[in-house]
């Protein structure tokens, strides 16, 4: 049985992000390019844009940072194949490092963009997955949030390596964490593209007749999120982040048919800003509506 998109193949021995190359990385498209130039001008004249609520805004700029535009980054991605036995569960490795793969490109391009225009960090990341008529072999992977821009200079805001930190915490999310003395590190993640082996016909309809549990559905899905929630474990390890906040698993067929399916941890690795805990004052809010 084949899986995934035709005209390609491969092969992954070990799953993990960062396989791709940092070449691609480097540049932007030009019309990427165009916008940056144009925001940065925008920049000057205290215009810019951003998919932050009123309320997220106004939290943001209380604790130190101001947006510096909406950033984003795109990969459209053809995914190769990979052949899998009916009967057997499995992890189908070439489909699980492409996943990683495309959604590596889009965030790293978004982070370049909000590099380029200056920015400390990009917070209320969203990762979507389109599919267009015009390409059926292929998927776009969007990664888009704010940039923002601390005020202190003094505090080292951006990762060891220089880059802008990234996060999917919202603005009072963010706003939240900082209050209490915790700071976003990474948007990290984990993926694993799970082959669920078909039953015989005859146990199929053996089961079809009582009420149990299928036990090689129930064991497979266990060992795909597992993988999924390692290997983000992983990516927190590797950046030395304290935790992981706002996990989220996502199940997804995608286009490789029903047993098929994509298991994605994704999470927000934070770090702490010291031993002492902060206190946090409290407010008392009384709604006014009927609900």
């Amino acid at each position: 049985m084949v899986f995934g998109r035709k005209d390609q193949s491969g092969s992954a021995s070990e799953v993990s992000r960062g396989s791709t190359s940092s070449s691609e990385f480097n540049s932007l498209p030009e019309a990427a390019e165009q916008r940056i130039l144009r925001l940065k001008s925008q920049e000057s004249q205290g215009a810019y844009t951003s998919d932050l609520s009123v309320d997220e805004h106004i939290l943001v700029t209380q604790m130190g940072f101001d947006p510096v535009g909406y950033v984003m980054g795109t990969s459209i991605y053809h995914v190769g194949i990979q052949v899998a036995s009916w009967n057997n569960s499995r992890e189908l490795n070439v489909l699980s490092q492409a996943m990683y793969n495309a959604r590596e490109l889009a965030i790293e391009r978004m982070r370049a963009e909000a590099d380029a225009l200056g920015a400390d960090g990009v917070i209320g990341v969203h990762l979507g997955i389109n599919m267009y008529a015009w390409g059926q072999d292929v998927l776009e992977f969007v990664a888009q949030g704010t940039a923002v821009k601390g005020r202190d200079n003094s505090i080292p805001y951006r990762l060891e390596n220089g880059k802008p930190f990234t996060s999917d915490l919202s603005g009072q999310q963010f706003y939240t964490l900082l209050r209490g003395g915790h700071f976003p590190v990474e948007l990290v993640m984990g993926t694993c593209v799970y082959h669920v082996a078909h039953q015989g016909a005859f146990q199929a309809m053996k089961q079809s007749l009582f009420n149990q549990e299928i036990q090689i559905f129930t064991e497979a899905v266990y060992t795909a999120r597992e993988l999924a929630m390692a290997r983000m474990q992983a990516e927190a390890d590797s950046v030395s982040a304290h935790s992981i906040v706002g996990v989220r698993a996502v199940v997804s067929n995608h286009v490789w048919g029903e047993h098929a399916t994509e298991f994605l941890a994704i999470g927000t690795a934070v770090r702490k800003l010291g031993d002492s805990v902060p206190e946090l004052s409290m407010t008392l809010t009384l709604p006014l509506d009927d609900n």
